[in-house]
C-alpha cells in the first residue's frame, strides 16, 4: 500500500497493483487503457467510450450520479473520479470505497499532468513516461494564427468556456482570441449578443454526445439565433467537430492524438483561405 494525496487533500491508501478498479471519469479510463490496465477495470460510467472495449464493462454511473448497489456487489479495490461536478458524488462514495479524485485540468498542460499522475497512482511510471512523452510530442504540432475564434458545446444546450478550462488554454495557445478567455470561469452559457459584437472569424461546434452535428446544422442554429452577418458566417468558417462522441469535452490522451491535429489542420484550412 502507498499513500497519495488527491484533488481535495485527502491522503488516499491505493494498492501497488490494485486489481478491481473502478472509473467514473472517461479521461481517467481512456488512460487506464493505454497502460494496459483494462483488464482491471470492473466498473466505468455511462460516458466511458474509449476504448471501444468500455462497452463491455459493467456501467455503474454516470457523472455527478453512482448505483451504491452495484459498487456493494463490484467491491472495487479503488473508484477513481474526477474534481469539479462529481465533488459531492465522490463524497458520498468514499464513505463505504476506497475513492480518489483527480484534479479536473484547467490546462492542456493540466491534462498531460493528470495522465501522469494515473501512471503513478497504479504503480505504472514507467508507461506514464512514455505516454507523456508521446503526449509532449503532439504539441509540437501546435501554431500561431492571428483570429478571432469561438466554440461553443451543445452540452444539453449552449455552453462555452472561460479562463479556467483546458478548452480555452488549447485554443490561446493557437493563437486564437476568444471572446471570454479572461472571464474568471470555467465555463459558462453564451450571450449570443456579446459573440455577435464579437465578431469571430471562426466557429468551432461541437453537437450533443451521441448524436454529433453537420456544418449545415450549425449554420441553421446559428442563423437562427442572430449570427448570419458574423464573420464567420459569411465567410463559411464553420468547423463541426468529428464524429459523435465527446471531442473537446474530453481530455484524455486522446486530445493530444486527435484535437490537437484536427485543430492545427482546420486552422491552416482558414489561413490558407485568407
Amino acid at each position: 500500500m502507498t499513500e497519495f494525496r488527491d484533488a481535495l487533500g485527502n491522503i488516499i491508501e491505493i494498492n501497488d497493483n490494485p486489481e478491481r478498479i473502478v472509473s467514473l471519469s472517461p479521461s481517467v479510463t481512456e488512460t487506464l487503457f493505454e497502460y494496459g490496465l483494462g483488464n482491471k477495470i470492473v466498473g466505468v460510467s455511462a460516458f466511458c467510450k474509449r476504448p471501444a472495449e468500455t462497452d463491455n464493462i459493467r456501467k455503474v454511473g454516470s457523472y455527478g450520479t453512482a448505483r451504491i448497489e452495484v459498487l456493494d456487489e463490484i467491491k472495487p479495490d479503488i473508484v477513481m473520479m474526477m474534481s469539479g461536478y462529481a465533488e459531492p458524488l465522490y463524497k458520498k462514495i468514499r464513505e463505504r470505497y476506497n475513492t480518489f479524485l483527480f484534479k479536473l485540468p484547467t490546462t492542456v498542460f493540466g491534462i498531460l499532468e493528470m495522465i501522469k499522475e494515473v501512471g503513478i497512482v497504479t504503480s505504472r511510471q514507467d508507461k506514464a513516461k512514455e505516454l507523456e512523452l508521446d503526449m509532449v510530442k503532439s504539441l509540437s504540432k501546435v501554431r500561431r494564427y492571428s483570429m478571432k475564434g469561438y466554440l461553443e458545446i451543445d452540452l444539453g444546450g449552449p455552453v462555452t468556456f472561460g479562463s479556467q478550462s483546458y478548452i480555452t488554454d488549447s485554443l490561446t495557445l493557437f493563437g486564437l482570441t476568444l471572446p471570454y478567455e479572461m472571464k474568471q470561469r470555467e465555463w459558462m452559457v453564451p450571450k449570443d449578443e456579446e459573440i455577435v459584437e464579437f465578431d469571430p472569424d471562426i466557429l468551432i461546434y461541437e453537437g450533443k454526445m451521441y448524436r454529433g452535428s453537420s456544418n449545415e446544422e450549425a449554420e441553421k442554429i446559428f442563423t437562427n439565433r442572430g449570427y448570419a452577418n458574423t464573420s464567420f458566417m459569411r465567410n463559411k468558417n464553420i468547423f463541426v467537430t468529428p464524429g459523435k462522441l465527446d471531442f473537446f469535452a474530453h481530455h484524455g490522451p486522446s486530445f493530444f492524438r486527435e484535437v490537437i491535429p484536427w485543430l492545427r489542420d482546420t486552422l491552416d484550412s482558414v489561413s490558407l483561405k485568407n
